[in-house]
């Protein structure tokens, strides 16, 4: 498993836990009510000028700045890019289009 604090830029992946440093840990805590919790989408948008802290990190559509050391206490896996079809497969072998309806102004 992956830190989100090591994964690349623009990396697609998935939260796989949040860990705590100590009992109680309210870092951690309040990572998870951010939206940090087990299968949520995530990725990495940008590192800062220097020693790349802090870093945005964008959940669903809301993006947070967190220190490496936060950052660190996520645990993901690289998501996996498989797109089996983007159009429907047409049968037969038959490609012909159907005319699109032309629009007037």
């Amino acid at each position: 498993m992956m830190r989100l604090s090591e994964l690349p830029r623009r990396t697609p992946a998935v939260v796989q836990s949040v860990d705590d440093a100590t009992p109680g840990d309210p870092v951690a805590r309040r990572l998870r009510e951010l939206g940090f919790v087990p299968g949520e989408a995530v990725q990495i948008i940008a590192y800062g000028p220097f020693g790349m802290d802090p870093l945005v990190a964008q959940v669903g559509f809301t993006r947070f700045a967190l220190r490496r050391s936060e950052a660190a206490r996520i645990g993901v896996a690289v998501a996996s890019a498989s797109v089996t079809s983007i159009a429907p497969a047409t049968q037969g072998g038959d490609q012909t289009a159907k005319p699109s309806a032309k629009r007037t102004a």
